[in-house]
């Protein structure tokens, strides 16, 4: 009796036989989820202050004086802290959809990756683009027609703009939502838990 009891305490010296892969798995996911959360709702933001703010203020402005601040905005945006942003959203995204898979609220992160997908795709396909050619026509002092400039740039890239600012900001509703979502079985666990613990008392 005593040799069995020695070998039961040498198999599990804790008592604890439980595995908590699970849960570190669903730890993980939780953070993924709540990163490209943020950097959902930062990309979301800049895309949403361009439409609301800065577009239709430069829009008051003269010809060479909107070429230069958007040439200058164009130049400096290309930064690493931007970059972690706008491409982390997409990758953080991309990740909790692979990992919410076989979850039932899959269907929320497959919604926001795909809308995001596409904001991503526009921006490469339009803006980027017509930033390209607004850089390309120089100095805005020495543009003889920049008027003309002007007018193949702005309101393509504004009407463009305001796409790329609600695909995001749907990709970041959805997003909450999953939040919402995969935070409530926890919720409700916890909440049986205890209320059982009340009924036993």
């Amino acid at each position: 009796m005593t040799t069995d009891a020695n070998t039961t305490n040498t198999e599990h010296p804790t008592g604890t036989g439980t595995d908590t892969g699970p849960v570190r798995r669903r730890g993980t996911a939780a953070g993924v989820l709540g990163a490209a959360t943020v950097a959902m709702g930062l990309i979301a933001g800049v895309f949403y202050i361009f439409a609301c703010a800065i577009m239709p203020a430069l829009a008051r402005s003269d010809d060479r004086v909107f070429i230069e601040v958007m040439q200058n905005v164009n130049d400096v945006i290309q930064n690493p802290v931007f970059f972690l942003s706008f491409l982390g959203a997409l990758a953080l995204t991309a990740v909790a959809a692979w990992q919410s898979r076989g979850a039932p609220h899959r269907w929320w992160v497959f919604a926001a990756l795909a809308a995001y997908a596409l904001a991503v795709v526009l921006t490469a396909a339009v803006n980027i683009p017509l930033n390209d050619d607004l850089a390309a026509a120089g100095a805005p002092t020495r543009i003889a027609e920049p008027a003309a400039v002007r007018d193949r740039f702005e309101d393509t890239w504004v009407a463009w703009n305001v796409v790329r600012a609600v695909l995001s900001t749907v990709a970041l509703a959805c997003l909450a939502r999953t939040l919402y979502l995969f935070r409530r079985p926890q919720a409700s666990a916890y909440l049986e838990s205890a209320t059982g613990s009340s009924a036993s008392r």
